[in-house]
């Protein structure tokens, strides 16, 4: 006859065992949990597109802050020609990160477009003013042009696209004429032949604070897109929400565009505050209204092939009531 201490021992290893499992179980949900955590908002959101594209980085300008990149998103096939858009983060010249446009440029290489997200300086990380963010845009623009060849890209067929203070940039590329890099060929245009513009600051004197160099001098005026609209400004599309806090500067923006008998769609979205278009469903709806303009202009071809939601809310021109 067994012992009792031959029959608890299996129980006992059991129970270790089961403690065990049970706490390397625990530790793995906790570990899943926290890499959840670690992931940005911009990995969290949704894909657009199911379609393969390949993704590279180029150096484009090596600054006295360090060296800043492009992160560029191209279509499988090969070929030549293409259009190719280059966003520019938003994070009021402080903050920020190329991620911010990973699902549009994805989206937008699957359409057959070269998609870029540049870096430029930032406060934060570089203790720069966005005087420097402004050069920095220019360079990327030129850069871009000069290697089309590289990139596969018509140098013609160049839009600048970006949100917030990045929306301020790509406007700058194509409005202000100042602040270009001693290191620029001068030769080549910063100016991009569309804009796709979400809640931009376009005139920066209608903001609560002064904007200065690294000097202390107010450049707000200097910067501000809205300011400098001529009649060869390019094409643009600009989204805001109802409740954002810039979109005075939308209004004012269309409005003058219009006196000059610009192209300059403004697109609402009821109830939304800034940054809207960085969450679903407005990501998917923003985004399928950006190809719809660039097929317009005849940059893309064919309907939008963004995976939309079920439901999915509208966005109003200018002039249809923005509620």
């Amino acid at each position: 006859m067994l012992s009792f201490t031959q029959l608890i021992r299996p129980m006992a290893v059991a129970s270790v065992a089961f403690v065990l499992l049970s706490s390397v179980a625990i530790a793995q949900d906790n570990a899943d949990a926290k890499k959840q955590q670690r992931q940005s908002r911009w990995e969290r959101q949704p894909h657009l597109t199911d379609a393969k594209v390949q993704t590279t980085q180029e150096v484009f300008k090596k600054t006295p802050q360090g060296e800043l990149k492009l992160h560029i998103w191209s279509p499988e096939k090969q070929a030549a020609d293409r259009p190719c858009i280059v966003f520019f983060f938003g994070g009021g010249w402080k903050s920020g990160s190329p991620q911010q446009f990973a699902r549009q440029s994805e989206y937008l290489a699957s359409r057959g477009m070269v998609a870029i997200s540049a870096e430029y300086r930032i406060s934060s990380t570089h203790k720069t003013t966005p005087d420097a963010c402004v050069e920095d845009a220019k360079s990327a623009i030129r850069w871009v042009r000069a290697h089309a060849q590289q990139l596969g890209i018509d140098p013609n067929k160049v839009i600048a696209g970006g949100g917030s203070a990045g929306g301020h940039l790509a406007a700058a590329t194509a409005l202000v004429s100042d602040y270009d890099a001693q290191s620029d060929d001068h030769t080549i245009s910063a100016v991009p032949n569309a804009l796709v513009l979400f809640n931009p600051a376009l005139d920066l004197t209608l903001l609560d604070r002064d904007i200065t160099d690294s000097q202390g001098n107010s450049i707000a005026k200097a910067i501000s897109p809205t300011l400098y609209l001529s009649k060869k400004s390019p094409p643009a599309i600009i989204f805001f929400g109802t409740d954002d806090k810039l979109s005075t500067h939308g209004v004012q923006y269309a409005g003058k565009a219009k006196e000059l008998g610009l192209d300059a769609q403004l697109w609402w979205a009821a109830d939304q505050g800034h940054g809207f278009f960085n969450n679903p469903p407005w990501l998917q709806v923003t985004t399928r209204r950006a190809d719809q303009f660039l097929t317009q202009l005849g940059y893309l071809s064919g309907p939008p092939t963004v995976a939309m939601p079920d439901i999915a809310p509208a966005l109003k021109r200018d002039g249809e009531g923005r509620r």
